[in-house]
């Protein structure tokens, strides 16, 4: 599990794009380079890292359910994930 230091700065992150989201389209259209970089570095998207909704892991994620394959595969066969079971051929 990450540090909650980790995942508090992720979530910054994450506000932190969705706030200047509008703008860099606008200075990106416009072609303004100048202007991007007087933005917040944190402002960019690049600098996101898909992690886990719960543990915070940010290796093995799974993007379609937003977790860790640890605890997608703890949660599947838990049956708390709704359509999803063990294979079997």
């Amino acid at each position: 599990m990450a540090k909650e230091s980790i995942k508090a700065r992720q979530r910054k992150r994450e506000a932190m794009v969705a706030k200047y989201a509008e703008k860099r389209a606008a200075l990106k259209a416009a072609g303004d380079y100048q202007g991007l970089d007087l933005l917040p570095k944190n402002a960019s998207p690049v600098r996101l890292k898909n992690r886990c909704q719960l543990t915070g892991r940010p290796k093995g994620y799974m993007r379609y359910f937003g977790m860790s394959r640890v605890i997608f595969r703890d949660m599947a066969l838990n049956g708390k994930i709704p359509g999803v079971k063990k294979a079997s051929w």
